[in-house]
């Protein structure tokens, strides 16, 4: 009987020592958030902003173009209104003053939307890399362990950040005096 005791003793010894050393390990629990990185940049005010911006510095070249097809329109309609008492040189003139401008129609459009698109790139790459540096500053000083963005197929409400992230992007952008 004294074995058993000393068996039931050891045992009872080493379960101690094991939740012992689990506990802190259990006490302590990992800290987790989801940002969903699309969604925030698309509410977040410096993307329109940033938006307005390109459009104010575009607006320009779209006049230019806007004035452009409006030419050619004009052109194409007093053509199709005098074809019928135009001579042949004359109608050949028209046509191939229609087809050259034509042809800088679709050349200042589509210079306008590649130079356009290449710079929405930039100023949102620009953007989503101040955007993550914005969501590492809030988990650090809100002292979460793991950030998870882009690849999460499913989050609860529990550790969806966005909104708490928005709400400091936010804040900061008010406080910088909206750069």
């Amino acid at each position: 009987m004294t074995f058993l005791k000393q068996d039931l003793i050891k045992m009872i010894a080493a379960a101690s020592l094991l939740f012992a050393f689990a506990l802190p390990a259990t006490a302590q629990e990992m800290k987790i958030g989801v940002v969903n990185i699309p969604a925030l940049m698309e509410r977040i005010p410096q993307t329109k902003a940033a938006l307005e911006a390109l459009e104010e510095e575009f607006a320009p070249r779209q006049r230019e173009f806007i004035a452009k097809q409006k030419e050619y329109t004009d052109l194409v309609e007093k053509v199709q209104k005098d074809a019928a008492v135009m001579g042949e040189t004359e109608r050949r003139n028209a046509e191939t003053s229609l087809r050259e401008l034509g042809r800088d129609v679709t050349r200042i459009e589509s210079e306008f939307r590649e130079d356009f698109n290449l710079r929405r790139n930039e100023e949102l790459a620009k953007l989503q890399r101040s955007v993550l540096k914005e969501v590492t500053d809030f988990a650090q000083a809100e002292g979460y362990d793991l950030v998870v963005g882009d690849g999460v197929l499913f989050a609860s409400a529990a550790v969806n950040i966005t909104d708490d992230v928005l709400r400091a992007v936010e804040a900061n952008y008010q406080a910088t005096g909206s750069r």
